[in-house]
């Protein structure tokens, strides 16, 4: 989860100034966490505290409004009686990570993405781009290699994963559907060497980069088997101390690689 949280707040100053360059400084003063990460750290309130998501990504939705949410999940957040929308865009793929890392099976990984989809975007691409990064990160963290994962997700998905950083690079622009979001966010895990070189892929396509970081970021953490500490340390400045708190809580409860919080 800390995957997506760092690639949120590393792109998170990209989405208005694209880039297409993998050179650039991971941290800046004006990097912030962003929508991704409170709504990412509230489906791991949900799973964490045996709540509906629709209750949590309400409740830290309303707590922090001004994390730069789309105009109609405003409109869902603030509604008396909130109903899913038919949004295609990327928010479920974002907020999708602790799913990947807090269950077991298969089935339970599809059944949850698409619960914490549908609260609002229950159009099918919408479902569909959930599950697929939530089943990224279980085959990653269950030892999947890349061809492995590759070709499930194809296959499962029906997402042309064959294309590279490279290739996509040129012509690509900002996007906020799951369909052009998701399977670019992967290629840039698949593409790279290590998690920093994964985010910075999915900086340099210069689209919705906080948001491609974010998935990008999270598979990559499940695949390398950790955030780097020098990128963990950055990310703790920028949180506020209740995020923390979740997210450490998410890492004990799951007996995912532990923060080494003396160090930071």
């Amino acid at each position: 989860m800390l995957g997506a949280i760092a690639g949120d707040i590393i792109g998170s100053i990209y989405e208005a100034n694209p880039i297409k360059t993998k050179k650039f400084p991971l941290f800046s003063p004006h990097c912030r966490f962003t929508d991704d990460t409170v709504l990412t750290v509230a489906i791991a309130k949900a799973i964490l505290e045996g709540r509906e998501y629709i209750e949590t990504v309400r409740e830290l939705g309303k707590r922090y409004i001004n994390a730069g949410y789309g105009g109609m999940f405003l409109r869902w957040l603030n509604s008396p009686d909130p109903r899913p929308y038919n949004s295609w865009g990327n928010g479920s793929a974002m907020r999708v990570s602790p799913i990947g890392f807090a269950f077991d099976t298969k089935d339970k990984v599809f059944l949850e993405a698409k619960k914490s989809s549908e609260i609002t975007h229950n159009h099918p691409e919408a479902i569909k781009g959930a599950q697929a990064v939530a089943y990224c990160i279980y085959l990653a963290r269950k030892g999947g290699g890349k061809k492995e994962i590759r070709q499930e997700i194809a296959e499962s998905f029906g997402y042309d994963l064959e294309t590279t950083v490279e290739e996509i690079r040129p012509s690509y622009h900002f996007d906020v559907s799951c369909k052009g979001t998701v399977p670019p966010a992967i290629i840039c895990f698949l593409d790279s060497d290590s998690y920093e070189d994964a985010v910075r892929n999915a900086v340099s396509l210069g689209g919705d980069s906080d948001t491609l970081a974010c998935i990008t970021g999270a598979i990559s953490e499940a695949y390398y088997g950790s955030v780097p500490h020098y990128i963990i340390s950055q990310v703790k400045k920028y949180l506020t101390e209740e995020l923390w708190e979740i997210v450490e809580r998410f890492y004990n409860e799951f007996d995912l690689p532990k923060i080494e919080t003396s160090l930071l």
